[in-house]
């Protein structure tokens, strides 16, 4: 199978080296493989996205060398498909309305997951009363989900423990990440995910959907997160620095030796031309260290 891969930045702010992480491991990869590589603006959540930052990911990107294949994917055009699915799950009966507040299932004593609370199914046999809008959730059960990553090595949950019936559209009608990626993955064909380790516990609900749904699983790989020096994911709540658009070479050399690559010292000042060109010849995924998160 021919490899495709994807990079799926949220618009909630300008790129910073977090980004340029997810964006050069899963490129080097692709072109390691002779695959395509797309770009896909995950701007579902219009309250999140900041104004002007979608074009933002894409000049930068350009200024940094990135080509990718195809037209640009934005999830807030696909709002009909993603619904077209809801609605099959809900003629199987897989998903039901819930009336449960966030806080109501963390004050509710249930066990602690890996996200906080596990959902129990408070709503599986009737919606709790509530005047509110409904958010809509799948059932789950107790089958262990286990996949390979092809760096953090063998990976398992079982959804019922460990996270419960989760949400596919919140109550206020937002389709989850957990749905609009999963289902644009498969129609992309997308065939290989690199990304950040923070998603890591999110793989085993996608597979469950790609499961549900008779879809195909793609590879998954998932780099170490880059932290602060309080340990924090580099990101736009920690006041991450963006990306200096007048030395990209710079950032891509700090990036390549973050992922574990070997560095020239003699290439380290040279033309974004001579960096992607030595980067994508020695490229090696089973460089990249086995830890989810790495102070850079």
């Amino acid at each position: 199978m021919d490899y495709i891969g994807r990079f799926a930045p949220s618009p909630t702010g300008k790129l910073h080296f977090g980004s340029l992480l997810a964006a050069l491991s899963s490129y080097l990869d692709a072109k390691k493989n002779n695959g395509k590589w797309f770009l896909r603006i995950e701007d579902i959540d219009k309250k999140r996205e900041m104004k002007g930052a979608s074009e933002n990911i894409i000049s930068t990107l350009e200024t940094f060398g990135f080509e990718w294949d195809g037209r640009i994917l934005y999830q807030s055009q696909r709002l009909e498909i993603y619904q077209s699915y809801l609605d099959d799950l809900l003629s199987l009966k897989l998903i039901y309305p819930c009336g449960c507040s966030r806080k109501e299932i963390a004050d509710s004593g249930n066990p602690h997951g890996i996200e906080g609370a596990v959902y129990l199914g408070t709503c599986r046999n009737g919606q709790k009363k509530t005047e509110k809008n409904p958010s809509w959730r799948i059932r789950v059960d107790e089958k262990p989900i286990r996949y390979i990553d092809k760096i953090q090595g063998p990976q398992e949950q079982i959804l019922s423990r460990d996270i419960g019936d989760f949400v596919l559209k919140r109550a206020d009608n937002v389709f989850s990440y957990q749905l609009a990626v999963t289902i644009d993955d498969d129609d992309q064909g997308i065939t290989n995910i690199v990304r950040g380790a923070d998603l890591i516990d999110s793989t085993p609900r996608q597979i469950f959907i790609q499961n549900t749904l008779g879809l195909a699983t793609p590879s998954y790989a998932h780099i170490p997160v880059a932290t602060n020096i309080f340990g924090e994911k580099l990101s736009k709540q920690t006041l991450a620095q963006s990306l200096n658009v007048d030395n990209p070479t710079l950032h891509l050399w700090q990036a390549f030796k973050f992922l574990g690559q070997n560095v020239d010292p003699e290439l380290t000042h040279s033309d974004l031309n001579t960096f992607w060109q030595f980067a994508i010849e020695s490229w090696e995924i089973n460089q990249v260290p086995k830890s989810r998160s790495m102070p850079c």
